[in-house]
C-alpha cells in the first residue's frame, strides 16, 4: 500500500488538476469537431487517455529532473529524488501509462493512431527542454495542445479546418499563461539550479505577458465561436474568463510563491466555464 501510494504521487493521481487542464480542451475540440454531438465512445477514450496518458508524462518529468529535484523545496520530497521510488520502477510505470494509452488509441481511427506517436514524442521531449531553452512552457503547450487534432481526426474532421488550427494555436497560449505562474514559483530555486523558464525569461514583465497571452487566447476563441455559430452562453462564459483572469492577475501582483500556484490552480475554472458555455451553446 505504501508502493502504491507513492506510485499515485509521481503520477499525480493525487493532484489531478494537470489532468484537468489538460482534458478541458479537447473536450472542447470534440464538441466543436462533433457541432455538439461527439461520439460518446471517443468523449471516455479520450477522458481516460487524457489521465494516463498525463500520468505517463509526470512520471518521465521527474525522471528527466531526478537530479535537481532534490535541490527544490517544492519537489525535494518526491519520490524519485527521496528514494522512495527507484530509476527503474519509474521507467517500467512510464512504459506502462504509454502503453495502456496507445491500447485505448487503437480503439480510433489509423489517422488518429499515427497522430497519437507525434503527441508521444512531444510529451517525452518536453521535461528536457528546460535544459536547453527558456520556453519550456511552449513545448508544454504543443504536447498538451495535441489531443486537439487528434480530437478532430477520431471524430471523423478535417485536420485543415482552421478552427482545429485556431483552437491549438488559443490553447498553446493559454497553457503558456498558465504554467508560467507555476514556474513563477519555482524562479528562485531554478535561477541557483540553472534550469531555465519562461518565468526567467519575462522577468519582471513576467504578469504582463500572462496578460497578453490570456488576452490572444479569449480572442482566438471568441473568433472560432464566430465561425463555428456559436450561441451567447459561449459567449458569456469568455466574459466570465476575463473576470476570471482579472482575479488570477490580482492575486499574483506580489509574485508570493503561494499565491502563483493559487492563480496557476484557478485556470481550472476557465478551463470548465470555457466548455459549460460551449454544451449550452449546442444545447440552446
Amino acid at each position: 500500500m505504501t508502493k502504491l501510494k507513492d506510485y499515485a504521487e509521481l503520477t499525480r493521481f493525487n493532484r489531478p488538476i494537470g489532468s484537468f487542464l489538460l482534458m478541458w480542451p479537447t473536450l472542447w475540440a470534440l464538441w466543436l469537431s462533433a457541432s455538439g454531438q461527439p461520439e460518446w465512445y471517443l468523449v471516455i477514450i479520450f477522458v481516460l487517455g487524457v489521465f494516463s496518458m498525463r500520468s505517463a508524462g509526470c512520471v518521465i518529468n521527474d525522471y528527466a529532473d531526478r537530479k535537481v529535484d532534490g535541490g527544490v523545496d517544492r519537489t525535494k520530497n518526491r519520490p524519485l529524488p527521496s528514494g522512495r521510488v527507484s530509476e527503474k520502477e519509474a521507467l517500467l510505470l512510464f512504459s506502462a501509462l504509454t502503453l495502456l494509452s496507445f491500447v485505448l488509441v487503437l480503439f480510433t481511427d489509423l489517422k488518429t493512431i499515427l497522430l497519437s506517436f507525434i503527441g508521444l514524442g512531444l510529451a517525452a521531449l518536453y521535461p528536457f527542454m528546460k535544459r536547453y531553452t527558456h520556453l519550456p512552457q511552449l513545448f508544454l503547450g504543443l504536447a498538451f495542445s495535441w489531443a486537439i487534432p487528434m480530437a478532430y481526426s477520431a471524430q471523423g474532421g478535417d485536420l485543415s479546418d482552421p478552427q482545429l488550427w485556431m483552437l491549438f494555436v488559443a490553447n498553446c497560449f493559454w497553457t503558456i499563461a498558465y504554467d508560467t505562474y507555476y514556474a513563477m514559483t519555482d524562479r528562485p530555486d531554478d535561477i541557483k539550479l540553472g534550469i531555465k523558464s519562461t518565468a526567467i525569461l519575462f522577468g519582471r514583465y513576467d504578469l504582463l505577458v500572462i496578460l497578453c497571452l490570456q488576452g490572444l487566447t479569449l480572442s482566438l476563441l471568441g473568433w472560432i465561436g464566430v465561425l463555428a455559430g456559436l450561441h451567447w452562453p459561449y459567449f458569456v462564459s469568455l466574459i466570465l474568463c476575463i473576470g476570471l483572469f482579472a482575479l488570477q492577475f490580482k492575486q499574483a501582483k506580489k509574485r508570493d510563491r503561494q499565491a502563483c500556484f493559487r492563480s496557476f490552480l484557478d485556470n481550472n475554472r476557465v478551463g470548465y466555464c470555457v466548455f459549460i458555455g460551449l454544451v449550452m451553446s449546442y444545447l440552446i
